[in-house]
């Protein structure tokens, strides 16, 4: 029988204060690099942002659709990480094929492509008028 989990014995949790913001700001970027190197979609999505961002910020929309626009690209890299993650904690378990990995594996596939259908609405919603001035 092990023992019961206590926090005190994780050695990685010993970070307090500026410390803990400097590891976690390093372990953050070293995501983005993984992610870049080693996701072809991540790379995708981040170019489309890279592409949209700008059009975002010069449309005559106001502030906030300005933010939501740029908002909504962001998270489709937030779920694309989140999916990517995942992904690699199951084939760190194991690269066979099991019915529970796969479906894993769909759940976030199923993830990223709902955060592409926010970001497709919200932009369709905010530039269909400047269009067809509506």
């Amino acid at each position: 029988m092990t023992a019961p989990y206590n926090i005190n014995d994780n050695p990685h949790k010993g970070n307090r204060g500026l410390t803990r913001a400097w590891h976690a700001a390093k372990n953050s970027w070293c995501g983005i690099v993984y992610a870049f190197k080693e996701e072809s979609a991540f790379r995708q999505e981040l170019t489309l942002m890279i592409l949209l961002m700008p059009i975002a910020i010069f449309l005559p929309i106001s502030h906030f659709e300005k933010a939501i626009l740029v908002s909504s690209l962001i998270l489709v890299l937030v779920v694309e990480l989140l999916n990517s993650s995942v992904e690699a904690a199951i084939d760190r378990i194991s690269f066979e094929h099991h019915d529970l990995s796969k479906r894993a594996k769909d759940f976030g596939s199923a993830a990223v492509m709902l955060a592409l259908l926010i970001s497709a609405l919200l932009w369709l919603t905010v530039c269909f008028p400047l269009v067809f001035d509506l």
